[in-house]
């Protein structure tokens, strides 16, 4: 499934899946057939850039702290 063939539903319940802190993105492409760099690319799309950069800065801190994390 690309990112083109996702219904609303779908692309949201990929945020909601992204935006928690315990849903790897391994998880998120087992489910959506959807890379991490998709994934990403998704979230920059649809996210309020503030609410964007958080995310990463926190996807990005827990990654390091955490090797089993997104």
């Amino acid at each position: 499934m690309s990112k083109t063939d996702l219904s609303e539903a779908d692309t949201s319940a990929i945020i909601e899946m992204a935006l928690s802190d315990h849903m790897p993105f391994e998880t998120i492409k087992l489910e959506y057939g959807l890379r991490e760099a998709e994934v990403v690319a998704l979230m920059r799309s649809n996210l309020k850039s503030g609410s964007y950069r958080a995310w990463r800065k926190r996807v990005h801190d827990f990654g390091t702290r955490r090797a089993s994390y997104k």
